[in-house]
């Protein structure tokens, strides 16, 4: 059963520069004692502002590898790619720009379940590991209770054997990496704005409900999990 530690920020401006302090302090952390630093990000709305801002930390950003933790089966360019938006926000100039984007295949692929293989080699390409062991993962949480890309109802929910998987939420196809390698992360970030996410937070902390309703309590790491949420979401909490 994870453990959670909660920060509520007064508003989404402060979310967003908690949010990257966490981040800079978590990838100096990692290059500290290890040459490279490995991340995934979350999509959306969110975390657009917080990326920006990280973009303009003088980092060792060319240690940086930057990973999606999910993206929505559509071209790089396409408005709502979450490609997108990072070289948008993040990417967009010095020195978040030296950073190392790996972002999920999906423009040279035919169908949804070969852009997971794609994005699934791509990870076996990456690490030297097994399995892909993120250094961080930032995380976001929909007011349905999913996170990444895994979905209420959805047959990614129950996919332990792959990296990655398909997910399909909101009408739409995804590529998601599996709540079992979420879970192989060495630090875990959820990131939660907004009054549409009261409930769905409350259920996250809830020790006793189900992953079927709130897929994000499939994530169960090792260490403790952080929460950032601002009093907006953090209302019945």
């Amino acid at each position: 059963m994870s453990t959670y530690k909660i920060e509520i920020l007064k508003d989404k401006v402060q979310l967003a520069r908690r949010t990257t302090e966490v981040l800079r302090e978590q990838i100096l952390l990692t290059l500290s004692h290890q040459e490279g630093c490995f991340v995934a990000l979350s999509g959306g709305s969110t975390p657009s502002l917080a990326y920006s801002f990280l973009g303009e930390e003088l980092l060792p950003w060319n240690r940086v590898n930057v990973f999606l933790g999910d993206e929505r089966w559509v071209a790089h360019d396409d408005e709502s790619s979450n490609a997108r938006m990072l070289r948008n926000t993040l990417l967009s100039a010095p020195p978040g720009s030296d950073a190392c984007f790996y972002p999920i295949p999906t423009t040279d692929c035919q169908t949804p379940e070969e852009s997971s293989l794609a994005f699934s080699r791509l990870l076996g390409s990456v690490f030297s590991t097994p399995q892909p062991i993120f250094d961080l993962i930032l995380l976001g949480l929909g007011a349905d209770g999913h996170t990444a890309s895994l979905f209420p109802g959805s047959q990614s929910l129950n996919v332990k054997d792959s990296f990655t998987t398909v997910g399909r939420g909101n009408n739409q196809e995804r590529i998601t990496l599996t709540a079992s390698t979420i879970s192989l992360a060495k630090k875990i970030v959820f990131l939660v704005s907004g009054t549409s996410k009261q409930i769905a937070l409350k259920r996250l902390l809830d020790q006793t409900e189900s992953y079927e309703r709130t897929p994000a309590k499939l994530v169960q790491p090792g260490s403790e999990v952080l929460v950032l949420a601002d009093v907006d979401a953090a209302m019945m909490i």
